[in-house]
């Protein structure tokens, strides 16, 4: 049950922060680009995948695609995205310069942020609900003792409790990153 518990925060943890890496702040970064799919041989297929993404400056990022042909589907690809990008080529690398972003954008991308984490907590409580159900059932059905059920059960509150920890602390970093200028 520990293991469990455990296991299912920790994904619940580790998906947040993955969405959160997709929210543009003023720096460049190549978990920007994870959402980006490029039509490769008719199947669209992520950008990481067919092409090598660097970050050569605090404000700048360089996509530099397997194949010269996808040059343009790259380009396509990233003016289709909602990230608000205006990426310029010249025929080999495509070059995509991280504007500064202003003081309402920045709000609504912390708004945005919070709500990402709010989800991720409610997907923890989840866990725990479900997990505490599965610990009365047993309980009630003979499989474990009133002790051992106490035990399981203050066990996954720990695992929340540290999960919603996490989550905040990941937040609180994401509005820093998002609100420096």
């Amino acid at each position: 049950m520990d293991k469990k518990a455990e296991e299912r925060m920790t994904r619940a943890v580790d998906h947040v922060r993955h969405e959160l890496a997709t929210i543009r702040t003023g720096r460049a970064s190549a978990g920007l680009l994870d959402g980006i799919k490029v039509p490769y041989y008719g199947n669209p297929t992520p950008l990481n995948q067919v092409a090598a993404i660097t970050v050569p400056e605090a404000r700048l990022l360089v996509v530099q695609p397997y194949e010269r042909p996808l040059v343009t589907e790259v380009v396509k690809a990233i003016q289709k995205s909602d990230l608000g990008l205006n990426p310029s080529s010249d025929g080999t690398v495509v070059r995509i310069p991280i504007p500064a972003l202003n003081e309402e954008r920045r709000k609504t991308l912390a708004k945005h942020a919070a709500k990402i984490v709010e989800d991720g907590k409610v997907a923890v409580r989840n866990v725990r609900r479900e997990l505490n159900d599965e610990v009365k059932s047993q309980e009630q059905s003979g499989k474990m003792g009133e002790d051992e059920a106490r035990r399981a059960q203050a066990d996954v509150q720990k695992h929340t409790d540290q999960s919603i920890k996490k989550l905040d602390e990941i937040l609180e970093k994401k509005r820093q990153e998002i609100m420096e200028v």
